[in-house]
């Protein structure tokens, strides 16, 4: 926040233990460092309300509340002005004793109390007015602006505060750390169109951006709202979920026009530009995921191909295996130069087309009508910031076509094991229990013994806040299940030249599958988790666990918003000493990109596709919870239970829930370059468009590859492009971000140069401005502002390492570990938005 330019932050929600002891030690303002490579350029004053975000006792004054207002006609038997000014001054003076110097603050209004301001106003008036002239205290009408200035000029000195504030529980048994999982199906909607706006931003800037026909920005409007703390969150009522997602596909709508008209015109020759006929006409498959995607379903002729564009929205080079439903198995792929790619195709499997015909018939309203009997695997090749161009066409003859994967079911009962994998990481399963038992990578040396697992917390089913229940904010367990494979369904394990997969039916309700790539070392788990039963009358909180032999001294490292990642702990906090009631609750943290624990020896790493909670609640352990259904609501506000349901017809059931995580074993010091490098690319998958085409001409009359960047030019590894927007102006706005933390790794986590001239080239550059986080003014006036704290006793504020000016000539920016830096950039074709 401090780099947008904000002075302070104000909040409420901390540890009722944390709270209790901050009263006590007059801490509830401090200095908070939130990264520990941006040191004190990220500290901030951050001030903590001493109860909530409300008025003290007394002085709320909503039309029919309790509080008495002041009634100053002296005729009448209930003047109180003494009294109330009284009152008024107590309560000054108990929240003065618990901070330092003369100023507080107190916030009017509350929840459901920001409806009359009539009412409030006329007794906030009657207060200042009569207050004053007891002279006892100084009231007046304030902002949280004029009062941190307040605060800064009494020149005092502030404890420090590194870290976060996770995790919270407002009482014992209430710990806030169920909504890090709730409703993962609008947390993965949320998640997959922020890659997908990203690219989409890109893309309109390549074509240019016009008033006249579709934009990104209702995309952008319908994803900041989702960002409130009552939507992705997932602690808002149904019937406002849905509002949220409803707008999310309005928005998406939009935006995949924008990206089909961009790469039309990318793709499109010189020449058949001037043919309104030839201008390519794109689709593309949002419900991918569920593998349904009609244009790579359709089957394919001698005369009709399939064109596949593959949009890279990240800065370096990227080789990745894509994945399309398709309908035949005689398929042949072809790359940007015409030359035959090795394919795969892999049967789909029950539970795929299962998914796939209800949602379809649940979201878009008509059957799904679909052909597809297998994925088609194939390895692609995309350049930074740009695209590859794949054809899918009928096979001439059975030796050119894509492989068909061999289909294995291991024998049960011989107490046997089975090894699946191509590449240098190989997997060893049990052949009765179906589960993994270890994990083997030939490159580094990686020898572990491994076990992956499902389970489940009933929630606890309390009434009110003593009987504290499990719901949409607070999770409570109450009993712990493994679940079990059920009634012995066989395994099939897949193999073949790209990837190998093992598919397994867990129970009628849980289905997973299992992916080796042969170029990739690590494990993609693909899991379909519902829906979740409930007709035993107990909710239901779905875990997986990754267990390993790692030595971890109940020591794990989750992330900060995708950027550092912090230390935790077992039952501690180093701010006060736990009190420990709920072990497993109060251990969870959230993950927005993943989770990892170490030794001496190796490491363990977990990444997400979308925001999840887990821990680490045994050495070696990580656990995640990937879905929830419960049963009551955990009056914290929402006046509903958590029980997300999907209607056909009027029918409904439980909401079933696909996603993916990855893990990954590396000997210590090695795993950041995976987290950070395949972090980027979980985050922004490879966009694709299809195209149909009559003949076979695309290859020799369209655009089949393309790179906005300089060709001998790619980003650092540890440099992300996380904005890249034309304005109204021309101008593009810019933001960079370094990948890794201060000592993070030991070849990335450096000072880092990127070349804007070969970001942009064939583009003029004019003009180069550096803007503050937020965009909405330039740094050097923000830091001219700047507050600078003082911190009380041998608080270390830390030497800051940043990237300097950029030179006006040479156009290079520099960024240290975590920097984000924010620019306009200006080129010598201004335009008028619209022109």
């Amino acid at each position: 926040m401090l780099q947008m330019g904000f002075d302070s932050l104000y909040f409420a929600r901390i540890d009722y233990q944390d709270r209790a002891k901050r009263r006590n030690d007059k801490t509830l303002e401090v200095i908070w460092q939130g990264s520990r490579s941006l040191s004190s350029s990220s500290q901030i004053f951050t001030g903590i309300f001493p109860v909530h975000y409300d008025p003290p006792d007394g002085f709320t004054f909503e039309i029919n509340d309790v509080s008495d207002p002041i009634q100053d006609d002296d005729l009448l038997f209930n003047y109180n002005v003494q009294q109330r000014v009284d009152d008024f001054v107590a309560a000054a003076v108990v929240q003065a004793n618990l901070t330092r110097t003369n100023h507080i603050m107190w916030a009017m209004g509350t929840d459901f109390r920001y409806q009359y301001a009539v009412s409030w106003f006329r007794q906030m008036d009657k207060f200042i007015h009569y207050v004053n002239l007891d002279g006892r205290v100084n009231a007046l009408y304030s902002t949280p602006s004029v009062y941190t200035d307040a605060k800064y000029a009494a020149k005092e000195k502030w404890p420090l505060k590194t870290g976060d504030f996770f995790p919270y529980a407002d009482r014992e048994n209430a710990y806030w750390t169920g909504y890090f999982t709730s409703r993962p199906g609008l947390k993965g909607y949320v998640r997959m169109l922020s890659g997908y706006y990203l690219a989409a931003r890109q893309l309109e800037f390549f074509k240019g951006r016009s008033s006249s026909g579709p934009g990104t920005d209702v995309l952008a409007d319908a994803l900041a709202i989702a960002q409130h703390h009552d939507a992705v969150s997932g602690t808002e009522r149904q019937h406002v979920a849905a509002d949220y997602a409803l707008r999310l596909s309005i928005g998406y709508k939009e935006a995949e026009k924008v990206v089909e008209s961009s790469l039309a015109m990318l793709t499109s020759s010189t020449l058949n530009s001037m043919h309104i006929d030839s201008i390519p006409k794109f689709q593309q498959c949002p419900l991918l995921n569920i593998s349904y995607c009609p244009p790579s379903e359709a089957n394919f002729t001698s005369e009709k191909s399939l064109v596949i564009i593959a949009y890279n929205s990240l800065g370096w080079k990227r080789e990745d295996i894509i994945r399309i439903p398709v309908s035949s198995e005689n398929l042949v792929v072809q790359d940007s130069d015409g030359r035959e790619v090795e394919s795969q195709l892999l049967p789909l499997s029950n539970i795929s087309s299962q998914t796939a015909n209800y949602y379809v018939k649940a979201y878009l309203g008509v059957p799904a009508n679909r052909s597809a009997r297998y994925w088609l695997a194939f390895s692609a090749s995309v350049p930074p910031l740009g695209f590859s161009t794949y054809v899918i066409s009928s096979a001439k003859t059975t030796d050119s076509r894509s492989m068909i994967s061999t289909v294995y079911t291991p024998e049960v009962g011989d107490g046997g094991t089975f090894e699946f994998g191509q590449g240098n990481l190989k997997l060893l399963y049990s052949s009765n229990e179906g589960m993994l038992r270890h994990y083997t990578n030939k490159r580094n040396s990686v020898n572990a013994d491994a076990k992956q697992s499902y389970g489940y917390y009933t929630g606890y089913n309390g009434t009110d806040r003593v009987f504290q229940a499990s719901g949409a904010y607070v999770f409570r367990p109450n009993v712990t299940f493994s679940v079990d494979p059920e009634g012995q369904v066989p395994l099939a394990v897949i193999r073949g030249s790209l990837l190998d997969e093992v598919h397994q039916q867990i129970n009628t309700w849980l289905h997973q599958v299992t992916r080796v790539y042969k170029t990739k070392e690590h494990v993609e788990v693909e899991f379909t988790i519902g829906p979740i039963p409930v007709d035993d009358g107990y909710g239901k909180e779905i875990i997986a666990q990754i267990s390993t032999a790692l030595n971890t001294n109940k020591t794990f490292y989750t992330d900060s918003n995708g950027r550092d990642f912090i230390k935790r702990i077992r039952d501690y906090r180093s701010d006060w000493d736990l009190e420990v009631h709920q072990p497993i609750a109060g251990n969870y943290y959230p993950i927005n990109l993943g989770i990892y624990v170490e030794d001496e020896t190796r490491e363990l790493s977990v990444l997400v596709d979308r925001s999840v909670g887990g821990s680490s609640l045994k050495d070696g352990q990580i656990e995640l919870m990937l879905h929830r259904r419960l049963l009551n609501d955990d009056s914290r506000g929402v006046g509903e239970v958590l029980n997300e349901e999907t209607c056909v017809l009027q029918k409904c059931k439980g909401l079933t829930v696909q996603g993916k995580y990855y893990l990954r074993i590396d000997p210590r010091g090695e795993g950041a370059k995976w987290r950070r490098t395949f972090g980027q690319e979980v985050y922004s998958p490879l966009l694709l468009a299809f195209s149909e085409e009559e003949g076979n001409t695309w290859l020799s009359s369209h655009v089949t590859t393309f790179s906005a960047i300089d060709q001998s030019y790619t980003l650092p590894n540890n440099i992300a492009v996380i904005t890249l927007q034309e304005l109204q102006s021309g101008a593009v706005l810019l933001r960079l971000a370094h990948l890794y933390e201060t000592e993070e790794d030991k070849d990335y986590s450096v000072m880092t140069n990127v070349e804007l001239k070969k970001l942009f080239p064939g583009k003029k550059i004019t003009k180069v401005t550096e803007m503050s986080l937020s965009a909405n003014q330039e740094r050097k006036e923000m830091e001219k502002t700047r507050l600078e704290w003082k911190l009380e006793g041998d608080a270390d504020e830390g030497g800051v390492v940043r990237g300097g000016e950029v030179d006006p000539v040479k156009l290079v920016v520099e960024l240290a570990p975590m920097e984000i830096r924010t620019f306009i950039i200006y080129f010598d074709y201004l335009k008028v938005f619209g022109s």
